[in-house]
């Protein structure tokens, strides 16, 4: 179990505002943030582009603060010029690590002629171009991609990843501890080595939550929903039990091995906070 005092064992994922009060808020954020020292913060970024400019200057905000700023890469809907530009600006600004994703088409945006169609290609590519340079994470799902044809097809395609040059795994959101153990042990089975880091969705709002979550293919434990439901428009309520449950996983998940925890922070520092300060404490 890593020592309490081991904050590099915690990261932080931020999506970037589209407006400049969001923009301000969220320097208040990561400022906040400075005293879990996260191992990095990632950055998302929106399919073909979509939120690029974004992802810049919130990846650039971070590095200023002297946090590690990650940038996700998107691939599908873009050519590998679009992406070797990328990476050479990312480069250039000392980015070491990129979390390589295939992305979603944005509305309307019919699928390009790009030969990069699936996250394995992005790596390939990133790998090609970059060689050692970039730190590349991808990811995993330990409840099965919702496009995933089956179990044993997603854990193919998560081990052709690794086999293209990942260097590490951040799963997709999960209340199912067990599920995340089953993916683990599953892929090392199949001589996968490389460090997956638990990926955890602060509770805060249900309705938003359940959006999420049938949108993505994870799994809210019935139990869990239940109880969420039944305090209706109780936000203090959802919000405490939501702690409660959050917090009881990520002390099981260090305590049994994982390799880190990273927070889908929705650019809110309480939340994360709430759970870090608890767990420190233990």
């Amino acid at each position: 179990m890593p020592e309490k005092s081991d904050s590099r064992f915690f990261s932080l994922e931020y999506f970037p505002p589209r407006e400049q009060a969001g923009r301000e808020r969220l320097v208040g954020t990561t400022k906040q943030l400075l005293e879990i020292d996260p191992a990095y913060i990632s950055v998302t970024y929106g399919a073909g582009g979509s939120t690029r400019s974004g992802t810049t200057e919130t990846l650039l905000m971070v590095k200023e603060l002297g946090h590690e700023a990650v940038p996700h890469i998107a691939c599908i809907g873009s050519q590998p010029e679009e992406i070797i530009e990328l990476l050479d600006f990312y480069k250039d600004k000392g980015v070491r690590r990129v979390v390589a994703l295939r992305g979603d088409l944005p509305s309307g945006m019919g699928l390009s002629h790009s030969p990069l169609r699936y996250a394995v290609d992005l790596v390939r590519l990133i790998k090609e171009h970059s060689g050692d340079w970039f730190d590349i994470s991808v990811a995993a799902y330990p409840e099965m991609h919702p496009q995933a044809g089956s179990f044993n097809d997603d854990i193919d395609h998560f081990v052709e990843k690794v086999r293209a040059g990942a260097d590490a795994a951040i799963t997709q959101y999960f209340y199912n501890i067990d599920a995340y153990w089953d993916f683990v042990n599953r892929v090392q089975a199949k001589g996968v080595d490389i460090p997956i880091i638990a990926g955890i969705m602060p509770i805060t709002n249900y309705t938003q939550l359940a959006r999420f979550s049938k949108m993505c293919g994870a799994e809210i434990p019935r139990w869990i929903a239940k109880r969420l439901e039944s305090y209706g428009d109780d936000i203090e309520s959802i919000r405490a039990f939501g702690h409660e449950v959050v917090t009881k996983m990520c002390d099981n998940l260090r305590s049994g091995g994982a390799a880190g925890i990273h927070f889908y922070s929705l650019n809110q520092a309480e939340p994360v906070l709430k759970i870090w300060r608890e767990l420190e404490a233990k």
